[in-house]
């Protein structure tokens, strides 16, 4: 277990897969996910790959809680491997349940993963993708100093996604 300012970060358990899936099949959290809404079986097969990255790498995407409701997940975050194209990189990514938005979850939740990449997994640099018109996931991403690096045509028919980076 790790902790973050407001939040509590645990490494995801069997029983953290329903509230994956109603986070994930949420249609406002995927306004931006060109993939759009998970179903039952691709939130299975997400929450599969993300705890066998774990089994694997020894980290991965965390379950997220507020510490004044340590009981009740409210996201999933962190670090992972992830393909860009062809090339694996460390990705950060998360996405929060649509009632915790706008409390600067994700902010702290990114500023921990990146110190946490840097300071504890010594990993020499940190990537984010995010689709262009996803300005509030811009935002975060430039608040923690990562910086526009390229960009990923990565969806058919559509601008090309953006990718941050920030070195150690």
């Amino acid at each position: 277990m790790k902790s973050s300012g407001r939040l509590i970060l645990t490494k995801p358990v069997k029983k953290d897969l329903t509230r994956f899936y109603e986070i994930n099949a949420d249609p406002e959290t995927n306004l931006f996910n060109p993939n759009g809404p998970m179903n039952f079986e691709t939130a299975e097969k997400a929450f599969s790959e993300m705890t066998e990255h774990w089994k694997i790498n020894g980290f991965g995407s965390w379950s997220i809680r507020e510490k004044e409701n340590p009981d009740y997940i409210i996201g999933f975050g962190g670090l992972a491997d992830r393909l860009y194209g062809n090339e694996t990189k460390l990705n950060l990514g998360y996405r929060f349940d649509k009632k915790y938005w706008g409390k600067g979850y994700a902010t702290e939740l990114a500023q921990h993963a990146i110190a946490y990449g840097f300071n504890e997994l010594n990993k020499k640099e940190i990537f984010a993708i995010v689709r262009p018109t996803h300005l509030v996931s811009v935002k975060v991403l430039e608040k923690c100093h990562m910086k526009l690096f390229d960009e990923l045509n990565d969806v058919q028919n559509a601008e090309n996604s953006l990718i941050y980076k920030i070195e150690k």
